[in-house]
Formats: C-alpha cells, sequence, structure tokens
C-alpha cells in the first residue's frame, strides 16, 4: 500500500482512465512482508513426502525442531523469519533455486551484512537449523509458469513411483525366466562339454584335471527331462521383450541387455500428440503386455500352448486389464492460454472420454477474455471457467480445478487426482495476465476464486457411487455463500477511522482488467445515495425490480483513495452468469439445494395440514362449552374477502389468514391486506402466475389458491399448474 493506508474520497473523479482495484486489495499491496502460501517448495520424491510445502510452513516446522520456547528463543527465530523474507524476496525479484542453495547463499549475505564472521553466534544458529530441515528442493514464486511446474512435479513423482512398481515386478520376472531358461541348459550337453567345465571350474596350472575325461563321465539328462523347444523359445521372446521394453529406463535386470531401447517421451504440448503418440505405440504395449502375461504363467508353469496360445493370437487392447494398463506410464498434456489453440480443448475431452490414462493440465492466463465477441485463435476465452465443469459429465475423469493461490489448500484434490488410475483433467488459473498490471499473480489468481469467477472444486469418480461422495467445494472461501465478505478500513475526511464490510463479487474481479475499465463510470457524489446499490445487494434483487438502482462496487486509485465506480450492463450481465454458475455448484456439493427445500416446504405444508386437521375437533367443543347461548353472526366487514370461484380466479382463505406478510412482501399489486390485516387478492393481474404458486406453496397456513392461470404465454405453464394443483 503506497500510503499505508485508505483514505476516503467523496469527490467527484475524473473520467475512469486508469486501471483500478478493488478496495479489499489495498491490505496486499506489499506481498515482499506478507507471509502466504508462497514461495512454494517442491519437495523432492520419497516415500511419505508431500508434494508441495510453503516455504513458511518448512521455517515454522524447522523452528519448532530447533528454537526454545523460551526468551532464548527469540533471537533464532527473528533470524529464521528474516532469512525467510530475504528468501521470499529473491524469488518475487524471479530468482529460483533449490532451497539447499537459497539457503547458503541468503545466510552468508545475513553474516556479511551483520560484520560477524564464520562460525559466530548467527552462522551457528543457522547451521543447527539447516541440519534440521525437514524438506529440500525447488523454490518457486506465484507466475505464468507456476501450474505447468507444479502439474510436472506431480505427475513426475507418480511416474517414479510407478517405475519402482514396474521394475520390481518386471526385473523379478526376468530373473525367474532367466534361472528357468539356466536350469534348462545346465541339462543339455553344452553345459556338460569340456570346455564348459574348464570355465566354470578354471584350468590347472599343471594340467591335473582332465576336463575331457570328467565330461565324459558325467550323467547326461535324458531328452524327455529338458523343457520342450517350443516352450524354451517362448521364453526367450518374452524376456527378449521384457528386457528391451520402451516405457521405463532398464532395470538391473536388464541394465546390460543389448536389446534396451530408450524409453518413450510423455508429456506432449496437445493433445492430438498424445492421441498420435499412443496410437504409434500400441504395438509396443500390446507386445509388452503379451509377453508380461506369458511371463507371469510361465514362472508358475501354469502356461498351456492349447489354451493360451489362441487366446494371445487374438489379443488386442480390448483384452489388457486395468492393471496391466496401470502398469505403463500415463501421459501428461499441458496446455495453456495464448499458446495454445483453443481448439485442443475439443480434442482434450476426447482424450478425456476414451478413458485413457491421461492427465491434461488446462492452464488459464486470461480468464475473462476480451471484450470483442471473436476470441483469439489461442485464448480459451471467458468459457474456460466451465470447461471443468463440462469435464464432469464424462463420469470417468478426475476433475480438479482451482487457481495458483489456493494450490496448496488443494494440494488433497491434487494428489488424489494423481493417484486416480485414469483420465485427469486439472484446469488451473495462473493469474499471469498482462492486462492487469500492477497486481501480482498471486493476488488476482486468489481473486478469482473469492469472486466465484474461478471456483475451486474437485470430482472423484473413485470415492463413492453418488455426488455427495464424489464432489467437493472444499477450499473455496465461505462456500455457503453467494459470495464472501470481508471488512475494509478507511480514513474519512475528517480523518477519522472508519470500517465498512463488502463482498467480493464478481464485478470486483473484472474491473481490475484494464481492458473492462471503460465498463465502469465514476459514481457521481452529488447523486442521491439511493440510486445506488452494492454489486452484492443488486446481484441478489429480483430481476428489473428497480431498474433505476445502479450496482457499484468500492475501489482505491493508485494513490489508495477510496471512492466509487458504477459498473454498466456489461460486467452486471456477467457477474450475473458466474452466480448462477456458483449456485449450481453448490446444489452439486448439497449447498442450499433445490429439490431439498422443496421437499422439505412441502413435508412442512402436510405436518402443518395434519396438526390443523387434528386441532379443528378439539377447538370445536371448547366453543360449544364455553358459548351456552348463540348469538347470532357479526355482519362482514366493508373490505373484500376472497371467495372460491368456479372459473379458476385465484384467491384467499382471508378469515384463516394469520398476517404474516409473506405474500405481500412477494408482491404488494397482487396481494394486499384488507382492514383487519388479512390477506386477500388485489389485483390478479398485478404479479405473475410463479409468484401465485410460490406464495401458496410458502404460505404458512395453506390459504392461498392460485387457480388458473390467467396468461396462456407465461413461461413454465404446465409445471406451475402442476404445482398448483394441490392448493386449488
Amino acid at each position: 500500500m503506497k500510503h499505508g493506508k485508505i483514505v476516503a474520497n467523496p469527490a467527484a473523479h475524473a473520467p475512469v482512465t486508469t486501471t483500478l482495484r478493488p478496495a479489499l486489495f489495498a491490505r496486499y499491496a506489499d506481498l515482499a512482508n506478507l507471509r502466504h502460501d508462497y514461495p512454494l517448495v517442491l519437495v523432492d520424491f520419497g516415500e511419505g513426502r508431500p508434494l508441495v510445502r510453503p516455504l513458511s510452513r518448512i521455517i515454522d516446522e524447522t523452528l519448532r525442531l530447533v528454537a526454545p520456547k523460551d526468551l532464548t528463543g527469540e533471537a533464532m527465530r527473528q533470524q529464521l523469519l528474516q532469512l525467510e523474507a530475504d528468501i521470499r524476496g529473491r524469488v518475487l525479484a524471479g530468482e529460483e533455486a533449490r532451497l539447499s542453495d537459497f539457503w547458503r547463499d541468503c545466510t552468508a549475505e545475513m553474516i556479511r551484512a551483520k560484520g560477524e564472521g564464520p562460525f559466530g553466534g548467527l552462522d551457528n544458529n543457522f547451521e543447527i537449523a539447516r541440519k534440521r530441515l525437514p524438506y529440500d528442493g525447488l523454490v518457486i514464486g506465484c507466475n505464468g509458469e507456476t501450474p505447468a511446474k507444479v502439474l510436472s512435479h506431480a505427475w513426475s513423482a507418480k511416474q517414479a513411483a510407478k517405475a519402482r512398481r514396474f521394475r520390481r515386478v518386471v526385473d523379478s520376472l526376468i530373473l525367474r525366466l532367466s534361472d528357468i531358461l539356466k536350469s534348462d541348459h545346465m541339462k543339455s550337453d553344452e553345459a556338460h562339454g569340456a570346455e564348459a567345465l574348464e570355465a566354470a571350474m578354471g584350468a590347472t596350472a599343471d594340467g591335473s584335471i582332465d576336463f575331457g575325461a570328467l565330461s565324459a563321465v558325467l550323467e547326461r539328462a535324458r531328452p524327455e527331462d529338458r523343457l520342450p523347444v517350443d516352450r524354451v523359445a517362448r521364453i526367450r521372446d518374452a524376456l527378449q521383450v521384457l528386457k528391451g521394453q520402451p516405457f521405463y529406463g532398464p532395470g538391473r535386470a536388464s541394465d546390460t541387455t543389448p536389446c534396451k531401447r530408450d524409453p518413450y517421451n510423455y508429456t506432449f504440448d496437445t493433445c492430438s500428440a498424445a492421441l498420435d503418440a499412443y496410437r504409434d505405440r500400441l504395438p509396443d504395449v500390446l507386445a509388452f503386455t503379451k509377453a508380461l502375461t506369458i511371463a507371469e504363467l510361465e514362472v508358475e508353469n501354469k502356461y498351456r500352448p492349447e489354451l493360451h496360445d489362441q487366446i494371445l493370437a487374438r489379443f488386442d487392447e480390448s483384452d489388457m486389464s486395468a492393471e496391466q494398463i496401470n502398469m505403463l506410464p500415463s501421459a501428461l498434456v499441458c496446455l495453456r492460454d495464448g499458446e495454445t489453440v483453443s481448439a485442443e480443448t475439443a480434442r482434450s475431452f476426447e482424450a478425456l472420454a476414451c478413458g485413457l490414462p491421461i492427465t491434461v493440465l488446462v492452464q488459464v492466463d486470461d480468464l475473462l477474455g476480451p471484450t470483442s465477441p471473436e476470441p483469439p485463435v489461442n485464448s480459451f476465452g471467458a468459457g474456460t471457467a466451465r470447461l471443468a465443469a463440462m469435464a464432469m459429465g464424462l463420469n470417468n475423469a478426475f476433475v480438479c480445478q482451482t487457481s495458483s493461490a489456493h494450490i496448496n489448500r488443494m494440494i488433497d484434490g491434487l494428489e488424489r487426482g494423481m493417484r486416480y488410475e485414469g483420465p485427469a483433467l486439472f484446469s488451473i488459473y495462473s493469474g499471469a495476465t498482462p492486462n492487469v498490471p500492477d497486481v501480482e499473480p498471486y493476488i488476482l489468481s486468489a481473486a478469482a476464486t473469492e469472486a466465484r469467477a474461478f471456483p475451486s472444486f474437485t470430482y472423484d469418480p473413485s470415492a463413492g457411487s453418488d455426488w455427495a461422495s464424489r464432489f467437493s467445494l472444499a477450499g473455496n472461501p465461505e462456500a455457503e455463500k453467494d459470495w464472501p465478505v470481508h471488512e475494509v478500513v478507511y480514513e474519512n475526511a475528517k480523518g477519522e477511522r472508519q470500517a465498512e464490510t463488502l463482498a467480493f463479487t464478481f464485478a470486483d474481479f473484472a474491473i481490475c482488467d484494464s481492458r473492462y475499465t471503460r465498463f465502469c463510470h465514476l459514481s457521481d457524489a452529488c447523486e442521491d445515495a439511493l440510486d445506488r446499490i452494492s454489486a452484492a445487494e443488486w446481484l441478489s434483487c429480483v430481476p428489473d425490480t428497480d431498474p433505476t438502482r445502479s450496482p457499484c462496487v468500492r475501489v482505491i486509485d493508485p494513490e489508495d483513495q477510496l471512492f466509487s465506480v458504477v459498473v454498466d450492463t456489461k460486467i452486471a450481465e456477467a457477474a450475473s452468469r458466474c452466480i448462477d454458475a456458483w449456485r449450481r455448484l453448490q446444489e452439486l456439493a448439497g449447498i442450499n439445494n433445490s429439490h431439498s427445500r422443496r421437499a422439505l416446504a412441502e413435508e412442512r405444508l402436510k405436518r402443518e395440514a395434519a396438526a390443523a386437521q387434528d386441532a379443528a375437533p378439539a377447538a370445536k367443543a371448547v366453543e360449544t362449552v364455553t358459548k351456552p347461548v348463540e348469538t347470532p353472526a357479526a355482519p362482514e366487514p366493508a373490505a373484500p374477502v376472497d371467495q372460491g370461484s368456479a372459473d379458476g380466479a385465484a384467491w384467499i382463505e382471508t378469515p384463516r389468514c394469520t398476517t404474516c406478510n409473506e405474500c405481500v412482501q412477494t408482491n404488494d399489486k397482487l396481494f394486499a391486506y384488507n382492514e383487519n390485516m388479512q390477506a386477500y387478492v388485489a389485483d390478479p393481474d398485478g404479479g405473475t402466475y410463479r409468484q401465485l404458486v410460490e406464495a401458496a406453496e410458502s404460505c404458512q397456513v395453506s390459504i392461498i389458491h392460485p387457480g388458473l392461470p390467467r396468461n396462456p404465454d407465461e413461461p413454465d405453464l404446465p409445471e406451475l399448474i402442476e404445482r398448483a394443483a394441490a392448493f386449488n
């Protein structure tokens, strides 16, 4: 923050010509002095190790191990926190290195700056802490390269683990098949010959051993004790394929084989290349799988030529088991906004739908897209935020969406996606766009998640059979609300401290983009405050109920002056679409589910109706006892009282009205109160049939009867008539 505080400026500003920032961004202006999830350490592979770890978390874990909790440890705590700040500053400046290298360079610089010689107190503290560092690895910042680096690191860790399992299985089979052939060879004439014996035992200097004579007296195996020729050939062929497999580097059992091949590359820039490679490599995959099947049967002596020869002769990719497919590497495809043609997104769905072991990263840099209707060929456009939601419809693919700022919070989902044996899609927003100057990618990507423009979620087909098990919105701030809410503190024109609670909406996110500045207009200080409404309030209103009020967003300029801007239809409509998409995701996660609300409302009405029926006889009995003399009925009031109508008109059982206000608040032109403060239908044409039906459904005593619709062109009439039938 430039001035250290926000100052309210009630005066009207000049036209909006510079990039604006939401007021809530002010507290995050100086990332170098804030401890957050970056720098991020890509932890070296190892059993039980996390994939990534924030530097701040590593420093905290180290301090718990080495710094005494009392005042004697305060000096070491301050020193290590300063070291963390120095490393963070270097990473923000664009440097990258391993944590151990950063540690060495920064500690040496701090020691020189302090004027202390080597092996002094400061150097000793740093050395003690260095030896207790729980992890090491590459330290990265939050920028345009972050999503690909994190996902490539996670994918490489998965492939390293698969390679270890692969070599254990394949090397064991190679050794056991080799032992079978060696055992058979030892029964051959060649193995008992003089030259073979001399090579095995070594020639004596005095020639005291006659290897020819020894060979003659050794017992020869009978032909029937030897392996069949076809089995020997089959085992040798299988061995050759297993030793020369091109999927992983050779293991110890095949490291010296002359037929070994360089392993295939499994990282691609396009899904088209990945699919082409899969088709080209399919013969090798089938040959390896057949060799693996033969080897597993042969080592158990279960291969039956009359049965298995026919099966393997017809063997193709449809016969491969999931276990065999999962032994081989999965492909990694990295697609990036601005570099990959948008048509590749369609190919990614094709690759995922095929069920191939493929991991696709869709990195989004420009979330909003250009303001013109036609996006560039190399732009995924504003629709990218819906790609992951669309991919969930494939059912067989793991889907994870998040932003760079939330990668560490979503690391559990990322790890589960990497463990998932099947197709997986990761959609990550980097926040690195030139259209938002002076805002760090970390802040912008976090803002995209806060504004529901790019919410975080996971869909795991292996987690269960229902949506509650498979889908999760964990990782989103205040996921039960439309928008997260924060407090902004500023200083008014009199120098007094003020606080204001603001919701962070899609409109707040959109105004950051310089291309959308032209859709913002300064809010005149002389305007009536009633003509302005916050974007969050505007979006929560029923559409078109009050077109005179304009949605506003609180912003700050480069001088940290606080004021309001009005956003026009372009941003407002996009925000409306955004919140609609967010609410659909909430429903999938079981939050504010419309089906559940409707079922609860129906159950409530049934219970209330049953309670009313049970209470009616008792009330009548009490009335009979307490009124021994029947009095004439009082005349009806002059105010309207609704009566049932044979022509299908809407009506209310006015005498039973409890004055709950719900119907009148829904539409005070359609419904009104009489002089006894009991509701009646004031103007049947003053509202929609939908409002009549919804009022009937929400009425606590079920006295509203919607009748039949008066406007035959109103949308969704069949559904509304069916809902109204329960109340007519």
